[in-house]
């Protein structure tokens, strides 16, 4: 439930289209609602501005279907991330309206489809094509959100002219995600080069010394470029709410 859903159901209580006791019984369950396997939090949308996300890793099939549902029962927009392949199909089958991303590993569900957008894009920017299920979930994960998002890939700091042919496309941004593996220098470098805020998104790309990531978190949190903000090792959510939050924020 949103602002919006709250309001129509306090007016249609005032205007007595709706009776009291039928009014409670809709807000019962507004905090959460106990499933047994999960407390869905249906009130996150009201505090937070969107409906709570599902992390698919680890759940099976029959979980993510019961938690889906739910969700799908109050019309709230559904976005899993993680999803294992196999249970994609179970949701696909049951939601045929959703949409899965092979790549993303994500499932979205649009039920409430976004009337307005925030001013300002968020850029994705992807290091290598290796990059890209984390870059494609933080894209995923911002349209989502009601933002308009841009892609530039595959232009990691081996080939810095690629970079450099979008520099007016950076500039333009209101918030870039940058998303790389690695040493985890492109974020630096982006920062360098632009004055809004760089969200920096490492990923588990790369050889041993990598460290499954570690070695470019550490780069990215050592980074001398101003205004550059980490998150976790492929977190491409963590970096789209992010951008979000800030987006929605910042006065057009």
């Amino acid at each position: 439930m949103n602002q919006d859903e709250l309001h129509k159901l306090l007016r249609a209580i005032r205007d007595q289209h709706l009776s009291i006791d039928d009014g409670m019984a809709r807000l019962r369950s507004l905090p959460f609602e106990d499933i047994g396997i999960a407390q869905i939090d249906h009130h996150r949308e009201l505090r937070q501005g969107a409906p709570e996300i599902i992390l698919g890793e680890r759940k099976t099939a029959a979980q993510l279907l019961a938690i889906v549902g739910k969700m799908a029962e109050r019309g709230s927009n559904v976005l899993v991330t993680r999803l294992p392949a196999d249970c994609a199909e179970s949701l696909q089958t049951s939601f045929p309206q959703g949409d899965y991303d092979e790549l993303a590993r994500t499932f979205t569900l649009i039920q409430k489809p976004q009337t307005s957008r925030p001013t300002g894009s968020v850029l994705v920017v992807c290091a290598g094509t290796s990059d890209l299920p984390v870059a494609r979930e933080a894209s995923v994960t911002a349209r989502m959100l009601g933002l308009q998002v841009e892609e530039v890939v595959d232009v990691g700091v081996a080939g810095i002219h690629r970079l450099l042919a979008r520099t007016d496309q950076l500039q333009k941004a209101a918030v870039i995600i940058v998303v790389a593996g690695m040493e985890g220098a492109l974020p630096s470098v982006v920062g360098g080069l632009v004055r809004v805020p760089v969200i920096a998104v490492p990923t588990s790309v790369g050889y041993g010394a990598a460290f499954g990531g570690v070695a470019a978190l550490l780069g990215m949190l050592n980074s001398c470029a101003s205004g550059v903000t980490v998150v976790n090792i492929d977190n491409g959510f963590g970096a789209a709410f992010a951008a979000s939050r800030i987006i929605k924020t910042t006065p057009a």
